[in-house]
């Protein structure tokens, strides 16, 4: 996979009404197909009552991971519409969502694509689109003797973490894939070997 890659910058919504039927689209990122489904399960989660929640993402993975699902309506008139949005504008690790709300008027199979990409579209250009290097996440547990010392090296270090003090102190790492084998010795050889480390879902 390439080494950078289009993807949101944060959430996009957008609504427009059709005749009659209310569309709502939403989209944000997603590194994993665990966040996109997540995504999608709290959409729905806000919308229980409407007629329909077409489900869209492409998640980087080995092989990209693309999904879609019509929620009931026409086969090929909502989904595929969707996605084909994120495709054309060559986005990845995004997940989108489009709510419908029925207005008593039918639209056809064409007027139901348009309006399922046109949600999706609106969305991403409310969102906005940015460029990631590919990153990787890693767990690592050290006893409190090491903590200090793991921890002076992540934060001079080009990644994002979390840190938990239990038992032991653990981090939640995110680090550009370039840099993950170079930050796993760094760590390795700061702790004489004691830290543990595994990877977490990649992207």
């Amino acid at each position: 996979m390439s080494e950078t890659y289009r993807t949101v910058g944060g959430r996009g919504e957008a609504a427009f009404e059709e005749r009659g039927s209310r569309f709502i689209g939403y989209i944000a990122p997603a590194e994993t197909v665990a966040d996109a489904e997540e995504f999608v399960a709290a959409i729905e989660n806000e919308h229980p009552d409407a007629s329909h929640n077409v489900p869209a993402y492409r998640v980087r993975a080995d092989p990209l991971r693309e999904y879609a699902s019509d929620d009931g309506e026409p086969g090929g008139s909502a989904g595929k519409p969707a996605l084909t949005v994120m495709e054309r504008e060559e986005i990845e690790n995004v997940a989108a969502v489009v709510t419908r709300y029925y207005g008593g008027t039918n639209l056809g199979v064409g007027g139901l694509a348009r309006a399922y990409g046109r949600a999706v579209k609106l969305a991403l250009d409310d969102a906005g689109t940015v460029e990631q290097r590919p990153h990787e996440r890693l767990r690592l547990a050290v006893d409190y003797d090491d903590s200090g010392t793991v921890r002076g090296i992540l934060e001079s270090s080009d990644v994002e973490f979390e840190a938990e003090y239990e038992e032991r102190a653990s981090f939640a790492v995110r680090v550009p894939s370039a840099d993950a084998e170079e930050l796993r010795e760094r760590l390795l050889s700061a702790t004489s070997g004691r830290a543990e480390l595994e990877s977490d879902d990649g992207e």
